[in-house]
């Protein structure tokens, strides 16, 4: 999976969606709802950086595969939603983006 940038895409995608999907349902109700801030300055801060290496390496898969700037939008705007990247990594998977 890490031998084709597609595949650290994949991975990296696939990670960072499940670090937003902590943060927006598992964090920010601890902080909006119970008032714990701690768990969302941990888990922001990573996912913080994990969107930053995604950005890197669509940027280095659009590159080394040749997409056009509406192939590398679509990731890019699904990195945003949470459960987006899980859509977006079938069409990845399939060959269809």
């Amino acid at each position: 999976m890490l031998k084709t940038s597609i595949g650290r895409l994949r991975l990296i995608g696939m990670i960072e969606g499940l670090s937003l999907i902590i943060l927006m349902f598992i964090a920010m109700p601890l902080k909006y709802i119970w008032g714990d801030p701690s768990m969302v300055k941990i888990v922001g801060q990573v996912h913080g950086l994990l969107w930053v290496g995604f950005c890197f390496v669509l940027y280095d898969t659009k590159s080394s595969e040749g997409w056009t700037f509406k192939q590398a939008l679509i990731p890019f705007i699904a990195s945003i939603i949470p459960f987006g990247p899980f859509v977006v990594d079938r069409k990845l998977k399939d060959g269809t983006l």
